[in-house]
């Protein structure tokens, strides 16, 4: 079962495609009589179907840069491309379309409804799309059995344990079948066990297809990625080993 749209590459040994490239990016904000610099510069290009983590210190620019590649900010310079959109200079409307339909996110909170089933948490995300009734019923049910939960859609949240709800959140992400996952801390919640099982979660979907990249604090979530990335004071280094 295929959750996300893929493209056919000729060439068993080509390299797979850029999905973003990142070009002189920086983020400053304002905080009373300072100017505090977020990202000094950033170049990065992050492959389609890789799989990415991003480690840093608290105030590192981690969050700024996930919300970057979230198309939820823009960047002070630099531009920021998501294949061939410049998330930096497209429009309001162009940005709420690449986060419809492109960008599934997965938070350290479920950010679930309490009083909707698994089912309809994740059919929520399929409100901005063109679908009819049938199509959202059928996407739903695959969604969930990708995770495993496809006997849990008639679940309310507070019947669920912490790893089902975090895996009814990814469900809800990959439900719109997009090209990239955004995840930020989404095993903090979680003890070592459900942990374990919400990463092979996500590693089974990067291997159908999508980018994962992975805010983490979590060395051992960090491992486990093809590609590490460290930010510290604004700017990007790889540590992969």
């Amino acid at each position: 079962m295929t959750m996300i749209d893929t493209q056919t590459h000729e060439g068993a040994d080509a390299s797979p495609p850029v999905l973003y490239r990142l070009a002189g990016v920086t983020r400053t904000y304002r905080q009373k009589d300072r100017v505090v610099k977020a990202l000094a510069g950033v170049d990065l290009d992050i492959a389609q179907g890789d799989f990415v983590t991003i480690q840093g210190p608290t105030g590192g620019g981690k969050s700024t840069l996930l919300q970057l590649l979230g198309a939820l900010d823009r960047p002070t310079g630099g531009s920021v491309l998501l294949g061939d959109v410049d998330l930096a200079t497209a429009s309001h409307a162009e940005l709420g379309r690449v986060r419809a339909r492109e960008i599934g996110f997965v938070f350290q909170g479920f950010n679930l409804i309490p009083t909707l089933t698994a089912a309809e948490n994740v059919e929520m995300a399929l409100e901005p799309l063109s679908l009819t009734r049938a199509e959202r019923a059928e996407r739903v049910v695959e969604a969930l059995a990708h995770v495993g939960l496809g006997d849990r859609a008639d679940h309310l949240p507070g019947e669920l344990s912490g790893g089902q709800q975090q895996r009814v959140a990814i469900a809800r992400a990959i439900v719109k079948r997009p090209r990239v996952l955004l995840a930020d801390e989404p095993t903090g919640n979680l003890d070592e066990s459900m942990r374990d099982e919400i990463l092979a979660v996500l590693e089974g979907l990067c291997a159908d297809g999508p980018t994962l990249i992975v805010v983490t604090h979590d060395t051992a979530v960090a491992r486990r990625a093809r590609r590490r990335l460290r930010l510290e004071r604004g700017t990007v280094r790889d540590i992969t080993r």
